[in-house]
């Protein structure tokens, strides 16, 4: 018998698609509808947890991060918490720093992870979703950083992934405003890749999982780690980088079973070796 683990402020599912026999898309939906999402320890931690069980599950291919509060996508940090380290600076140092390594558990995840976004996503749900593959929301949405309006900075990778996302000037722009742009804005900028109506969130979230799960695994965490790279070395460092990862695929049983899909005109079927 599977047990789905449980969590404090997550829900955790394993959903299937048309595309798969097998449930092989993680659901991860935000369930701290009492502070609006709002991010603590407890929520640090339980996000890891269930980024590591979807990691570990041979059958989950992608992970879709949610929300299960109707209005909420995430609110940020929880400023209660916050304020017990007002005055305080270097005993806020491991919080920020346990923010920091647990949204980088998404970006450096070897199984693609999409952010289905739905009303406000704000301060740290930003950066969760900027950590994220791929970013869609739906129509209502707004997503902002409001940190400097209250005396902070996006200190969880915001500064760093928004520009390297939409620019530096359009970031500059949002981060230093601190407001919040729409869907519609978010799209024309590159914020995220599509908007939908609300209804249809989780369902176009989960065909981005279905399609990208149709994909080799080790050719999806090779490909996402050489794109992550090509904002963090030299081209030399990283086409060594592509080289090796380019290898290491010809080592794989699934290149073979993709070639031999094409040539007989029909759907790849991926095992992960």
């Amino acid at each position: 018998m599977i047990t789905i683990p449980e969590f404090e402020t997550m829900l955790y599912s394993k959903e299937g698609s048309f595309l798969s026999p097998v449930k092989n898309v993680a659901v991860i939906k935000m369930n701290r509808l009492d502070a609006l999402n709002s991010i603590n320890d407890q929520f640090l931690n339980d996000l890891v947890a269930a980024i590591d069980e979807a990691e570990k599950d041979p059958d989950v291919r992608t992970i879709v991060i949610a929300s299960a509060h109707d209005k909420v996508f995430c609110t940020g940090a929880d400023l209660k918490t916050a304020q017990t380290f007002l005055g305080k600076p270097d005993e806020v140092e491991p919080l920020l720093k346990d923010g920091i390594a647990a949204i980088d558990r998404i970006a450096k995840s070897p199984k693609p992870v999409i952010a289905a976004i739905h009303g406000l996503c704000l301060g740290g749900g930003t950066e969760i979703a900027l950590a994220s593959d791929i970013r869609i929301c739906e129509t209502e949405a707004k997503i902002g950083t409001p940190e400097v309006s209250l005396g902070l900075i996006p200190s969880w990778g915001g500064c760093v992934r928004l520009p390297r996302i939409v620019g530096l000037g359009k970031a500059m722009e949002i981060i230093l405003t601190g407001g919040q742009v729409t869907a519609d804005e978010a799209l024309h900028m590159g914020l995220v890749s599509k908007v939908v109506p609300k209804e249809e969130l989780l369902s176009q979230a989960m065909w981005y999982g279905a399609k990208l799960g149709g994909n080799a695994p080790v050719a999806l965490k090779w490909a996402k780690e050489a794109t992550h790279l090509a904002f963090d070395g030299d081209y030399a460092t990283n086409h060594e980088f592509q080289v090796k990862a380019g290898m290491a695929c010809f080592g794989t049983k699934d290149l073979s079973e993709g070639i031999s899909a094409l040539f007989e005109k029909r759907r790849g079927k991926f095992t992960g070796e």
